[in-house]
């Protein structure tokens, strides 16, 4: 089953279970899934929903500093509530030591030496952590070992 599909279930299960929350998360989800496939009128694979959903994370930790500096702790709460509900439909993510050995593992694919060859590194790692790793912290560590 795609993922895709997977949230169309979780979505029927949510509203034979009556969670508006999961529900409303879900339901965002897939109207931004949908939004993506009619404006480039192409049909999205699985590593495709999962960059919108790891967008969708992403959009709501960035919201959260703002509503808790204006103290509304309303606010951090629901998004704190759907990134729970989100994380749920994303892997793992991966720890330290194994975006460290996949970085070693592209420098050696891409015979990476210097800065010059960080686009060649992150475009051999970008597919295989799309979802599980921050793409800004890795950046930060290839930099560092290409340095």
């Amino acid at each position: 089953m795609t993922l895709l599909e997977t949230l169309k279930e979780a979505q029927k299960d949510a509203m034979r279970a009556k969670d508006k929350l999961t529900l409303k998360t879900l339901r965002m989800a897939l109207a931004a899934v949908k939004q993506r496939e009619v404006d480039e009128r192409i049909e999205l694979n699985d590593t495709d929903v999962l960059a919108i959903l790891t967008k969708m994370v992403k959009q709501r930790n960035e919201s959260i500093t703002p509503f808790r500096a204006a103290g509304r702790q309303d606010l951090v709460d629901i998004e704190e509530a759907e990134i729970v509900v989100i994380q749920k439909y994303l892997p793992q993510p991966l720890t330290a030591d194994e975006i460290n050995v996949l970085i070693d593992d592209a420098m050696a694919a891409t015979g990476a030496a210097s800065m010059q060859d960080m686009g060649k590194v992150m475009g051999w790692l970008k597919p295989k952590v799309t979802g599980r790793a921050d793409m800004g912290a890795l950046s930060g560590s290839i930099k560092a070992k290409l340095a």
